[in-house]
């Protein structure tokens, strides 16, 4: 009977959510933009309240691990990191991507999505690193990888071998309409949620896979730049 506090930030959406026993209870949601840091105190705060649960009676606390927006990513992961040094509970780590793949197999599950050959489909999730980049992992239906993360500058060629052997390639996410018509994908609107991180959340803390809440990093994939106007320069 675990009780799991679940958090998302790494993308334009802040997702927060309670889970119990796998499922989710409670759910706060918005896509306004990156006021991450206003908004996760904020949703986690109602939620609690509205549960009628004090932090202390949480067993884990889980957060997308990435990868995604740096920002984003940080105040995620540094909320969460903060309310297990408060109240002495673990920390689980959820793959960003495994858990937006999880909320497109449950919405087809639910009928939500009506996609062509599904059990034979390659799911793709794919997260906006600008221009015709992306953050993306491969998946089957049943949400099992079948690639490694990676940062992929999408061209007609990317993934050729994976695209001609699958009888449907679905693409979702933040980065996937820029790429869709240049794969020959299949487009379907997923976003990222903590629904997503439910099952998978409950499924590391029964295993016992916790991180090391001190030293424990977002994966950021590629390392923060910081750009200088040109502007700037030249009226110095």
């Amino acid at each position: 009977m675990a009780l799991i506090l679940c958090i998302e930030t790494g993308t334009d959406i802040c997702s927060v959510g309670l889970v119990q026993d796998g499922e989710l209870i409670s759910l706060r949601e918005s896509d306004s933009g990156r006021d991450h840091a206003k908004r996760v105190a904020t949703f986690v705060d109602e939620i609690l309240k509205l549960n009628n649960i004090q932090p202390e009676e949480l067993d884990a606390v889980a957060v997308g691990e990435g990868p995604g927006s740096y920002t984003g990513l940080r105040i995620g992961v540094s909320f969460a990191k903060g309310l297990c040094y408060g109240t002495g509970k673990p920390l689980i780590a959820v793959s960003s991507l495994a858990a937006l793949t999880a909320v497109a197999i449950e919405d087809y599950q639910a009928g939500i999505l009506d996609i062509e050959n599904w059990d034979e489909a390659l799911l793709c999730p794919m997260i906006d690193a600008r221009r015709m980049e992306v953050y993306t992992q491969m998946f089957d239906s049943k949400g099992a990888p079948q690639s490694d993360i990676s940062a992929e500058v999408i061209t007609e060629q990317s993934f050729a071998a994976v695209r001609s052997s699958a009888k449907n390639f679905v693409v979702f996410g933040s980065g996937a309409a820029k790429c869709c018509e240049t794969l020959g994908a299949t487009l379907v609107d997923i976003a990222p949620s903590v629904r997503g991180m439910a099952r998978i959340a409950q499924s590391k803390y029964s295993r016992g896979e916790f991180v090391d809440v001190a030293y424990f990093e977002p994966y950021y994939l590629k390392d923060f730049v910081v750009t200088t106007s040109k502007k700037n320069l030249l009226a110095k």
